[in-house]
């Protein structure tokens, strides 16, 4: 069976989305974008205007073949509207907490880019704008759009994995099935 060719990625801050995104689309030899470096974030962690952001969602969305790695509240109808496929990384919180702390520390102290140019530091993490508060406060607005899209039938179908092995053994299928295609 062919892999469904668009592909949105949802799940909590730290869950690992974007490397999900970045092996299923290996996998099924898909064309991958990155939410936060071709859409949300400019150098300097300033946001893209949101119509700006809605405009290259669009262009994202047009194209026959995509995996994108999150989609932000601001343009996420655009890509839901096309997409054959929603994959929620439904891990439990403490897991994407952890990876997200690990990611983050790890992210301070080699100073590897986010996106764009942009950097984690120390000082940002206890900030405001810290991606360890982030988590805290998207949680619920996380969970209540995955239960929407859930819910509405004209939605595309969700799959959930609650285990990141699920995932990793999904993906690893559809390696194979994308080979035999």
């Amino acid at each position: 069976m062919a892999p469904a060719q668009r592909v949105v990625f949802h799940g909590l801050t730290g869950s690992g989305k974007s490397s999900a995104a970045r092996a299923y689309a290996a996998a099924a030899r898909l064309p991958e974008y990155s939410a936060d470096d071709d859409i949300g974030w400019l150098p300097g962690w300033q946001n893209r205007p949101p119509e700006e952001q809605r405009r290259i969602a669009a262009g994202i969305a047009a194209q026959e073949r995509w995996v994108i790695d999150s989609a932000y509240s601001g343009w996420r109808d655009i890509l839901l509207a096309r997409a054959d496929l929603v994959v929620a990384l439904d891990y439990p919180r403490w897991l994407s907490l952890w990876r997200l702390i690990r990611r983050t520390i790890r992210r301070c102290v080699t100073r590897e880019e986010v996106c764009n140019g942009n950097t984690e530091s120390f000082r940002r993490v206890f900030t405001r704008d810290s991606i360890l508060l982030w988590h805290f406060t998207a949680f619920p607005r996380k969970r209540e759009a995955l239960e929407r899209i859930k819910a509405d039938p004209a939605m595309p179908p969700v799959i959930s994995f609650r285990r990141p092995a699920d995932l990793d053994a999904w993906i690893d299928q559809v390696g194979r099935d994308a080979a035999g295609a």
